[in-house]
This record gives C-alpha cells, structure tokens and sequence, in this order.
C-alpha cells in the first residue's frame, strides 16, 4: 500500500487527483480548507467525500492550511502515525488571482507566494525525510502553463515559474536519495477547477461555453486527464524519471494553449 498526501485535495484538479489515486489503491490523505480562497469556488470537504463513496474507495479528508507550518505538520504526523510512511507527495494546492504587476495589491502578491511557492515548500520539507529513510519516494508538483508567462497572470506565472525552479532543484538535491520530483501541467484551456471558474465570476456554464483548443484527443482535458499523469508519475513504471515536466494537454509549456480552429 502506498501512502500519498494530496495538498488542494479535496476540490476540483486536486479532488480528481484524490480520487484517481484512491480508485487505484493508494491510502491518500487530501486536505484542504473549507472555505474559498480569492479567485476560486473550492471550499469544503463534502464534494470529495461524496465522490469517494461513489467510486468506492476511501481517503483521509483534512481541513489544514498548506501555508502553515503547523498545519503542514499535523497532516504529516497524521499520515505517519497512521500509516507507518508517506511513499508519494502531490503538491496542487494553488490560488491564481489574475492581475498585472501595477493591479496586484502586495497582499495578494504575498498570499500567492505563500499559497503556491511556499506551501510547496514547506509540504516537501516535511515530507521528505520520511521518503529519504523510507529509500525512496516521488513528488508530484502540478504547475501551469502560466509558469513560462501569461497575460494577466504577473504573481500567479511567478509563482508558477518558481514551482518548475524549485522542482528541478529537488530533483536534483535528491537523486541519490531516491526521491524522484516531477512536474504535471494541466493545459489545453477548458480544464474545470476551482480557480478557472473562480476567475470568472463563479459561472460554471460561462466557462464550460468559452471556445478553447482543448487536448489532441479532440476536446478539453479533464482531473482525470491530469490525475492519470500523477499516478504514472507516483507509479514503479516512472521509477527512472525525474527533474520532467509532462504536459496534460497542449503546448502549455510553449506559450499555448495554440489557437481555436476556424
């Protein structure tokens, strides 16, 4: 049995990732807050829980705050009292308030590095140790295409251009502990989460309805597109890969996503 912690796990891409990772037998334990964070409508822990029993599978459900300390290490101690280890580490949990450098308030500016950058941070210290004695581990960190620059985005693409930094120099820092760090970019435009219908005012329907490129499989990704991406990520058979990033859907770490067709 391998144990994972989902950070963000218990709404949109991080609830899919939970889920997917239950269905396939990892003991997950997911956390997240119950209420929603700026630009986005995750909140709660109802959703995920509901979608466990209907998949038929169970996971531990939290309400802790990535972005702090104390948290982080509750959740930790909590994985490792129960479980005995932690083999696998998801780092998902995200805000991504839009605005440029002259509109973004230094709070914001501040409580998306704290969120995104130094969640991650503090997620992997924690966990780390306990896959270094363990022989070995992976970490999954989900960027953005945003990360390699996007209009409107100035903090959130920072942020995320951060993640990509930090994970490579994991997987560095770590090869020889056998810790293998990778990024997973969901893409293509069209993915539902919290925070895309956040950015647009809550209107699922609105966001559904905006034209997109979507995937090469002929329609926007899904969690599922991106949850799958983390278990061969997690999984014996990327056992050799690390310091990549895989790109669930299209051309987001090119500048994409590419043009609609006309």
């Amino acid at each position: 049995m391998s144990v994972v912690i989902v950070t963000g796990g218990t709404f949109g891409l991080g609830q899919s990732i939970t889920v997917e990772l239950a269905r396939r037998g990892h003991q997950v334990v997911a956390f997240g807050l119950a209420q929603a964070q700026v630009s986005s409508t995750a909140q709660g822990i109802e959703s995920v829980q509901k979608e466990l029993a209907q998949a038929g599978c169970t996971a531990d459900v939290l309400e802790a705050d990535v972005s702090n300390v104390a948290d982080v290490q509750r959740v930790v101690d909590h994985a490792v009292s129960r479980y005995g280890a932690i083999h696998g580490l998801v780092n998902n949990a995200a805000i991504g308030p839009l605005g440029t450098v002259l509109t973004t308030e230094e709070p914001v500016f501040e409580k998306i590095f704290d969120v995104n950058v130094k969640g991650t941070y503090l997620m992997s210290r924690a966990a780390l140790p306990h896959m270094v004695r363990a022989g070995g581990g992976a970490i999954v960190n989900i960027g953005s295409g945003a990360g390699y620059g996007k209009p409107n985005m100035a903090a959130y693409a920072a942020s995320k251009g951060a993640i990509v930094a930090l994970s490579m120099a994991m997987a560095y820092d770590h090869f020889h502990d056998h810790v293998r760090v990778n990024v997973a970019i969901p893409g293509g435009g069209g993915i539902v989460s919290g925070m895309s219908v956040g950015r647009m005012g809550g209107d699922v329907d609105a966001f559904v309805r905006k034209p997109v490129p979507g995937t090469a499989a002929g329609r926007p990704a899904t969690g599922r597109d991106l949850a799958n991406a983390v278990a061969f990520l997690l999984s014996e058979e990327a056992a050799a890969i690390s310091g990549t990033v895989i790109d669930v859907g299209c051309f987001a770490h090119q500048g994409g996503p590419i043009p609609t067709k006309t």
